[in-house]
């Protein structure tokens, strides 16, 4: 797999008593027994007391561990692979990520070095592809697909075909996803045969051709389900669409190179209340990690978010209200709007799940079309979505009990955090 080293030497900088500059070291350690690839870590800036000026740019150093401690790490001074991210819009960045190949109970020490000087190749936003991409972009009548980074609408008005793919499409290596604008907000899959970005070429409409090269598709119908991993809203009873709603906002956060970050926002809804839900896919990853915030306090079970039952007469499902999963294994048309598209894409297996964690879990739901759970929480929820495809050829899953039982393991591996300690 391709990895963009994307951290720069500020020269001038590094040392200079006149920069704005803060050298912060960390030591990371893995407190799990197997080794481990790609895990996040994210530096809240905000939390830094000894920063006091806008971060720019950003350089990561792998630093000798000390021959005095066991399990070394280090493999000497090297750069990093780092990201930068605005995440409120601001024009400052709020979050410095990495992305760390962590073996059993190893330990790293990194320095991070964080400037008010610009680089060009710092931070998060667009440019050459690195582990994932994102975009969003107009369906206009020429044809030329320009980009967007946000588009923000009256709660009434009808823009979903006026975007292409209708809403932001995000990407890693092994999955895709994108998020309709619109009353529903579905989240809808892209499965691939193959380890590679694909939407830059098939904008998730594959084609006949492109199908023939081995590209990968569109891999699930929704039609009135929850999709996969769904926020809704829970009416009592039932999930329900973002129908009354003042405005609602879609925009991309972050298009890499690391990770990607889209956030949608209902404004004006439950009584004047703003929703909104941050969407993070890591390179090397297949799952997204789901961010709620509420700027009013929310009622009990007043949202919910779970994974439909593909084909439910034939669909398996798996609801451990214990340990907080919702999945489903099934195998259905993922074209169904003409005889011409089933022809194209004949019935796809795909598996779906959603973890949601005790503390903002509320109670499991069997549905005809969904399994589900409600969720708990005043002003911030979190949860988990997954997927994989049947067609994958690189380390899928390729039953209902493959996928099943890898699903104890991802959650596992989403709780077992890295420990992060600053050095001074």
């Amino acid at each position: 797999m391709k990895r963009l080293i994307l951290c720069t030497l500020l020269l001038g900088a590094i040392g200079a008593v006149s920069a704005q500059q803060l050298r912060l070291p960390l030591r990371v350690s893995n407190p799990s027994a197997r080794a481990r690839q790609y895990v996040p870590v994210v530096v809240a800036l905000g939390e830094i007391d000894a920063l006091d000026f806008d971060v720019r740019s950003a350089y990561v150093e792998e630093e000798p561990q000390p021959d005095s401690l066991p399990n070394r790490g280090g493999q000497g001074r090297g750069c990093l692979p780092c990201q930068l991210d605005d995440m409120d819009g601001d024009g400052v960045a709020d979050e410095l990520v990495l992305l760390l190949d962590m073996e059993a109970a190893q330990e790293r020490w990194l320095t991070v070095v964080l400037s008010a000087q610009p680089s060009p190749q710092s931070g998060g936003a667009g440019g050459e592809l690195g582990l994932v991409y994102a975009d969003m972009m107009l369906a206009d009548k020429k044809g030329k697909l320009p980009l967007i980074t946000a588009l923000e609408a009256p709660g009434s008005s009808y823009v979903y075909s006026d975007l292409y793919h209708h809403g932001p499409a995000f990407e890693s290596e092994l999955v895709a996803y994108r998020i309709y604008f619109d009353h529903r907000q579905n989240i809808d899959i892209y499965g691939k045969r193959r380890r590679a970005l694909e939407l830059p070429d098939t904008h998730f409409y594959t084609t006949a051709e492109q199908l023939a090269e081995g590209y990968g598709n569109d891999v699930l119908w929704a039609g009135s389900s929850i999709a996969c991993g769904t926020l809704k809203l829970w009416d009592g009873a039932a999930p329900a669409d973002w129908r009354a709603v003042d405005k609602r906002m879609e925009r991309i956060v972050s298009s890499g190179p690391l990770r990607t970050v889209v956030e949608v926002a209902d404004i004006g809804v439950l009584d004047g209340n703003t929703i909104s839900t941050y969407y993070i896919l890591y390179g090397g990853h297949r799952d997204v990690e789901v961010v709620v915030h509420s700027r009013l306090p929310l009622s009990a079970e007043s949202l919910c978010t779970g994974v439909q039952k593909v084909n439910p007469s034939t669909a398996r499902w798996l609801l451990d209200e214990q340990r907080g999963i919702a999945a489903s294994w099934g195998c259905d048309y993922p074209e169904q709007s003409s005889q011409a598209n089933k022809e194209l894409f004949p019935p796809e297996s795909v598996g779906m799940a959603v973890y949601v964690p005790e503390n903002s879990r509320g109670r499991a739901v069997d549905e005809p079309l969904n399994v589900l759970f409600t969720l708990r929480g005043e002003s911030e929820l979190r949860y988990y979505i997954s997927f994989c495809a049947d067609k994958e050829e690189e380390n899928g899953y390729h039953s209902a009990d493959e996928w099943f039982d890898s699903l104890p393991t991802w959650v596992e591996e989403i709780e077992c955090k890295l420990k992060v300690k600053s050095e001074k």
